[in-house]
């Protein structure tokens, strides 16, 4: 990403939008998705910039482990592991992503049968 160019999720995470915010700790926020897919639908995110999956190599493998925790944490909070959930990560273009700031959707609520959609 061109430093010109803004990240809607660092301005969530440096406060000048204020998300839904679900989950919170010092590596990660999680917070609501505005275009929900399911009943539940929570964005988990790092809070350090991280454009794609593949960048992660890049940072601390802490950060992946928190990711992960996180979104089980939201799930949990959620209510959804006694039925069930999906986590989804999409990278790059023809996988889907349209924020270039790494995230995991955290989707539940109904069943989800694949493929998605």
């Amino acid at each position: 990403m061109a430093a010109s160019t803004p990240c809607l999720f660092c301005s969530m995470v440096a406060g000048d939008i204020q998300p839904e915010v679900v989950y919170e700790n010092e590596w990660v926020l999680a917070f609501r998705d505005i275009r929900p897919q399911a009943p539940t639908h929570v964005l988990v995110i790092p809070k350090e910039h991280v454009a794609t999956l593949d960048d992660l190599s890049s940072h601390p493998p802490e950060l992946a482990g928190a990711l992960l925790m996180a979104a089980r944490a939201v799930a949990q909070l959620e209510g959804l592991q006694l039925d069930g959930y999906r986590t989804v990560v999409n990278c790059g273009k023809d996988g889907g992503q349209e924020v270039y700031h790494l995230h995991i959707h955290v989707l539940g609520g109904r069943p989800l049968g694949w493929p998605p959609g």
